[in-house]
């Protein structure tokens, strides 16, 4: 595992990613995944107008090791590190108040944990959305499948952000996608089931979850992104979208995501969803 301060980002080392170099210079846009599963960013929105923390603003930032971390009980098959943004000179300028922005990263065996907080160090409210942003490589996107969504209500933002309930019983892909879902589990399922692989997604404190993918429909100002690319990633967001995260002075916030990769369990063909969401520990 690699964690970069200068990114505020974490690599598991079999990552996939475009073909073109400059894909961590580009990180503003929707480009890269994990291999298993990769922490790409941190979104985070000041106000309902304010400026954005995230992909490019996140980068250009240093991030530098928590003298004063979460105090969690460790495991010895797992590893972690505890990171902290603040803005400093320059910097708050940028934002309409001052904050102090933490992650903790721990890893284990077939398993990644985020543990991001937020303290509002300022003397008036802050009000804020949130995003824990995970590009997961797939096989072969025409084979994913995603449980755990059913009949919830969500905004397309391919179309102004309309609001539609999910008609379908599980999530398929044959065409572009960017959904928000409004109110989701606590668990959701990404099934590969050529690879006879899947993801379950834990989270606590992020309600709403983000989907993606471009298909062939690669926004112009992606130039990382690779022609035949949409086949094998998909995104998969945690996030606070809907309802807007308020701090009065001084008040922390803290959410938690996990995500697991575990083996398929195939009954006639298909993963067995009872398994993966109520019977997964």
């Amino acid at each position: 595992m690699v964690v970069k301060l200068s990114h505020g980002r974490m690599n598991e080392e079999k990552n996939y990613c475009s073909e073109v170099p400059r894909l961590l210079q580009n990180l503003q846009m929707h480009i890269g995944a994990g291999y298993l599963f990769q922490f790409h960013s941190l979104s985070m929105q000041l106000g309902a107008t304010g400026r954005v923390l995230q992909h490019g603003l996140v980068c250009q930032n240093l991030w530098s090791l928590d003298s004063s971390p979460l105090h969690l009980p460790s495991s010895g098959s797992q590893s972690s590190i505890d990171l902290i943004f603040q803005p400093v000179g320059k910097d708050l300028k940028t934002w309409p108040c001052s904050f102090e922005l933490r992650l903790h990263v721990s890893l284990g065996p077939g398993r990644l944990k985020l543990i991001p907080s937020v303290r509002n160090t300022d003397n008036k409210s802050l009000s804020f959305t949130f995003g824990l942003r995970n590009y997961l490589s797939v096989s072969d996107i025409s084979e994913v499948r995603i449980e755990g969504l059913e009949t919830l209500d969500y905004l397309d933002l391919l179309l102004q952000k309309q609001r539609f309930t999910e008609q379908a019983d599980a999530i398929t892909f044959d065409r572009e996608v960017h959904r928000v879902y409004l109110s989701t589990p606590p668990k959701v399922a990404i099934i590969d089931h050529e690879k006879k692989r899947t993801f379950v997604l834990r989270k606590e404190g992020l309600p709403d979850t983000v989907l993606w993918n471009p298909w062939d429909k690669i926004p112009k100002a992606i130039t990382d992104f690779g022609v035949e690319d949409y086949k094998i990633m998909m995104l998969v967001d945690s996030a606070a979208f809907e309802k807007p995260i308020e701090l009065k002075p001084h008040q922390e916030w803290k959410c938690c995501q996990e995500i697991v990769a575990v083996s398929s369990s195939y009954c006639s063909g298909q993963l067995d969803p009872q398994m993966v969401l109520h019977g997964l520990s």
